[in-house]
């Protein structure tokens, strides 16, 4: 065969396999993240009509043409597209008005506008910390770490082209920042916000099933709660005061006084670590101490001391927990003396808003009686990734 018709006879093979409607495929992956991170702007990509409204409103075509104009005025120099694609506070009042008559799209319970806010906010972060490399508020456990410059170039160009490359079901349309940092973190692989999706299912669906028939009424406490203490050593899985947590809390599982034990911790210490301590904290309690599956939820996404009570709360809910029932903490002298203190209380109301809890009384050095509150029900865009 000739080299003409060896060519001819590929492309024959190749356009056999493309289909007729080829344009915009999906990518699953960064659906997901979209969806998780960003649901209202996510929403705008899928909803033709209700996009298009948007972008009619008073002033948002020209806004949307400058942003566009500022970027390519760039030209090849990506870290000024990158500067480019951040919302101004401006930008970000604008886009918020515009979704705030935006009926057909999904609503938070403070309205369309504030959940644009904090979705464009959460947006600028990604892109200034994961891009831009500015230092995270938590540097220890979030931002990208000192790159090589090569491989910088690489993130931000393969964010670039990505940015503009189709994607079924994306907010493309509308404005090409949202797939732009979902790109910067599927490069950086930090897509942990999406690991253990649904959380009712995968390693939690046993105990889930077990709490559908349960009777909350034999058990003292609704559930316990095993706090975070992540490791600082690279490849380790669990630090050794996790271990602490862990034997303290089979000792407490054993009187028999709750059903349930949640473990909290997600990928955080040390940055960029390949372990999700929860997952990790579940396999010890199994292996080591014997506790059944059925007993134990894992809490992957939680960052901090704070999101470690906010998201057990919200997983005792998920599995039908009454909220009059105390729950327990259980973790080691230091951190236990710190969640009761003054100093959490201010954390908590600076960086969630409101107190995820009640912290009730202490029944020993390494134990706290815990009420949930119904406020931790609510969900934010910025909840998984706590950059």
């Amino acid at each position: 065969m000739t080299r003409v018709a060896t060519l001819l006879a590929t492309a024959a093979v190749m356009l056999a396999t493309v289909p007729a409607s080829a344009g915009a495929v999906r990518d699953v992956t960064v659906e997901k993240l979209s969806q998780r991170l960003f649901p209202l702007l996510d929403a705008i990509g899928r909803d033709a009509a209700a996009r298009d409204a948007i972008m009619r409103s008073p002033g948002m075509s020209a806004l949307l043409a400058a942003r566009q104009q500022r970027s390519t005025a760039c030209a090849s120099d990506l870290a000024c597209n990158a500067q480019a694609l951040i919302w101004t506070d401006a930008e970000v009042q604008a886009v918020a008005g515009a979704v705030a008559a935006a009926h057909r799209l999904p609503a938070s319970d403070d309205g369309r506008g504030a959940q644009a806010r904090r979705e464009l906010e959460g947006l600028n972060i990604i892109v200034q910390t994961y891009g831009l490399g500015q230092v995270s508020r938590y540097p220890k456990i979030d931002g990208s770490g000192p790159l090589e410059p090569l491989e910088q170039r690489s993130r931000l160009q393969a964010a670039d082209w990505l940015s503009r490359t189709p994607r079924a079901h994306s907010a493309q349309g509308f404005d090409a920042s949202v797939d732009y940092a979902l790109a910067l973190l599927d490069g950086g692989d930090r897509i942990d916000a999406i690991g253990f999706d649904p959380l009712t299912d995968g390693l939690n669906a046993a105990a889930m099933a077990r709490a559908k028939s349960l009777d909350w009424k034999a058990y003292r406490y609704s559930a316990m709660i095993v706090t975070g203490v992540g490791p600082e050593v690279d490849g380790m899985a669990l630090s050794p005061w996790g271990k602490y947590h862990l034997r303290l809390a089979a000792s407490r599982f054993a009187k028999g006084e709750t059903p349930f034990i949640i473990v909290s911790g997600g990928r955080a210490h040390p940055r960029a670590t390949p372990f999700t301590e929860a997952e990790e904290m579940r396999n010890v309690l199994i292996e080591r101490h014997g506790i059944p599956a059925d007993a134990i939820l894992i809490e992957p996404y939680a960052r901090h001391t704070t999101t470690n009570l906010r998201n057990a709360a919200r997983l005792a809910m998920a599995m039908g927990a009454p909220l009059d029932r105390d729950m327990l903490i259980v973790c080691n002298p230091q951190q236990s003396g710190y969640i009761e203190s003054p100093i959490f209380a201010a954390r908590n109301m600076a960086e969630l808003g409101y107190e995820p809890g009640k912290i009730g009384r202490r029944l020993s050095p390494t134990e706290l009686l815990f009420r949930p509150s119904p406020q931790s029900a609510r969900v934010d865009p910025r909840d998984p990734l706590d950059p």
